[in-house]
């Protein structure tokens, strides 16, 4: 397996352009938040203005503290589907605010209204907490779905790498709960704690390293790393039961680290009688879109992502 040729040069002209950024050493999250931060908020000016869509700023409110929530609507927007939006950062890094092009852009091709969600983040808030904050955003759309003019039968949820995973689990949640959720669109998702140990075939090409997913498990589970008892709501590889939940799309790079688990959620998705369907793209690392979202592999990626959006 080789690196997609479009994408090694893009990350070597990137490289070029800022010979002075180096990933931080294992075990440091406060560096890897500023490294991952940074990097995303440059990457996401690579996207075009979306000049007809608007925000406007809520919170749900939650045993532990209210959560901060950003409406995203196109001003001509007719009503009916919705989405909810977790945004990525290997769940300790990325904000809504980080996200606000991406998701703008979204709204700006498709029309639909975006509800991005701003969990609070590991390790100041942990474990099942985070997929908690998405899960009170996922009961407060359906509260204001009348006032918000959403139809609550076509909500659906979505988000990428870490965020991939929080949609994930509130996807298991929303089923336990018996809370309507039309669909779960899965970009890279995060999906498994156990996932530390470095494969030499994917550690020499991964974006979002061995290493960072260490620190990041780390932050989220605490003492808890590795240990049996892991929820699924914040690990949804740990899953036991997949009966019922809604039908999911997942995407995933050849050369991800989380490729074998997405694969593995994917197949253990549809053995249990769910509708999913599943891209792997070739040569593609983590994060590929963003690196590079002119890219062909972003580009058709985004067009698969459009498509299913289209279908809500």
């Amino acid at each position: 397996m080789t690196m997609d040729p479009q994408i090694v040069s893009w990350l070597a002209t990137l490289a070029a352009a800022s010979p002075e950024q180096m990933p931080p050493p294992a075990g440091d999250i406060h560096a890897l938040r500023c490294f991952t931060d940074a990097t995303m908020s440059a990457m996401f000016k690579q996207l075009p203005e979306a000049p007809d869509v608007e925000m406007a700023l809520y919170a749900a409110a939650g045993p532990n503290g209210d959560v901060a929530l950003r409406w995203y609507s196109r001003t001509d927007t007719q009503g009916g589907a919705a989405v909810i939006y977790v945004h990525g950062g290997g769940m300790i890094c990325g904000t809504a605010e980080i996200y606000d092009p991406l998701v703008r852009h979204y709204v700006q091709l498709t029309g639909i209204p975006f509800l991005s969600v701003d969990y609070r983040r590991a390790p100041e808030y942990r474990s099942v907490g985070l997929a908690k904050d998405a899960f009170f955003a996922l009961q407060w759309l359906h509260r204001e779905s009348f006032v918000l003019n959403v139809d609550p039968r076509r909500i659906a949820i979505m988000g990428d790498s870490g965020g991939g995973g929080i949609a994930a689990a509130t996807a298991i949640m929303a089923r336990d709960h018996a809370i309507p959720l039309s669909r779960q669109i899965l970009v890279y998702p995060m999906l498994d704690d156990r996932n530390i140990e470095a494969d030499p075939l994917l550690a020499p090409t991964a974006t979002w390293t061995y290493e960072a997913n260490a620190t990041a498990w780390k932050a989220v589970l605490g003492a808890n790393l590795e240990q049996n008892a892991v929820s699924p709501y914040i690990a949804p590889a740990r899953l036991f039961d997949f009966t019922g939940l809604a039908a999911a799309y997942i995407e995933v790079g050849e050369l991800d680290i989380f490729r074998d688990e997405c694969l593995s959620y994917a197949h253990r998705l549809v053995g249990a009688g769910n509708s999913c369907e599943l891209h792997m793209h070739p040569g593609a690392p983590h994060a590929y879109d963003i690196i590079g979202p002119s890219l062909t592999v972003s580009q058709q990626a985004m067009a698969d992502r459009l498509r299913v959006l289209h279908k809500l």
